[in-house]
């Protein structure tokens, strides 16, 4: 099929057989008048080795259904569109929103892609209801000043996730695979535990971003359990926990838990029934022990 003169393949041929390049981005950049935001945590990718990497390593197939957060220009969108999977775009900025679909059409012809346009800390379970069917898999550059919002929200919303890979900056990568016991581990390490197992994939260079950010980057794969821990009640009661403790993460849990569990005395004997230890503090903590200590409360 021969691109238009007047087509997006045609202004901006692609590199590496249908996928953007460092000048084909910038010249779209140009012409959509976009200018990245540091306030939308905009840095496009524009390395195409890089984009069949974080594909290779999120371990999409053909007939994957795929959600994909801030998808910009499209660099990773068409990485993941190139092997056949079906992608669902979320993306908050109109003008990338609706120029998407038509690089998408012009560059790959058969790919699969539907994009709403949307906050994605403001998608709602309406919005993914109305989707043929459920996302399976998340891959994105999530947005570096919201990126543990965003995750959280979409494991909620989408609890049929069954893997993911997301590219965020190092130091919220680390603590999102963060375990209890090192210095990092904390309120995300905690919360994201509850829906599956999480590490590092790999490191990302920055000179793969236009513009080039001013923090290095990581890829973080996400594995979906095997069952759920808990029912939704449980989930909220336990976060809640999470929460607190972490908020005084130095104090003793006896102490950093008063204020759900009561006074001393009470918080004391919750903690130990549910066979933890209440002079410990959070950092220490898995996620079963705190579902534990929301069981014994409830």
């Amino acid at each position: 099929m021969s691109a238009d003169e007047n087509s997006p393949a045609a202004q901006h041929p692609t590199d590496a057989a249908g996928l953007l390049g460092p000048a084909q981005v910038r010249e779209l950049a140009e012409r959509l008048d976009v200018t990245p935001t540091k306030k939308l945590g905009q840095n496009f990718v524009i390395d195409p080795n890089t984009v069949r990497k974080i594909v290779r390593l999120a371990g999409v197939r053909a007939g994957d259904r795929v959600i994909e957060v801030g998808p910009g220009l499209g660099s990773l969108t068409l990485g993941i569109t190139e092997v056949g999977a079906d992608v669902t775009a979320v993306e908050i900025d109109h003008r990338l929103a609706a120029e998407l679909p038509l690089t998408a059409r012009a560059l790959q012809p058969e790919a699969q892609l539907r994009v709403i346009r949307s906050d994605a800390l403001e998608l709602t379970a309406e919005q993914i209801a109305e989707l043929p069917a459920p996302p399976e898999v998340l891959v994105a550059n999530l947005p570096y000043n919201v990126s543990v919002p965003i995750l959280m929200h979409l494991l909620e919303l989408i609890p049929g996730l069954r893997s993911g890979l997301v590219m965020v900056q190092a130091e919220v990568g680390h603590r999102i695979a963060a375990v209890p016991g090192s210095k990092v581990y904390g309120t995300p390490s905690a919360k994201a535990a509850w829906y599956g197992d999480w590490s590092i994939a790999g490191n990302v260079s920055r000179r793969i971003f236009w513009p080039v950010p001013g923090v290095d980057s990581v890829l973080v794969s996400y594995v979906k359990r095997a069952e759920p821990l808990g029912t939704e009640e449980e989930r909220q009661r336990t976060f809640a926990l999470v929460n607190a403790a972490f908020a005084q993460r130095r104090k003793m849990l006896r102490q950093s838990l008063q204020p759900l569990l009561g006074s001393t005395a009470e918080a004391t004997a919750i903690i130990e029934a549910a066979g933890v230890d209440p002079q410990t503090r959070a950092e220490q903590l898995t996620i079963f022990d705190f579902l534990a200590i929301a069981r014994v409360e409830a």
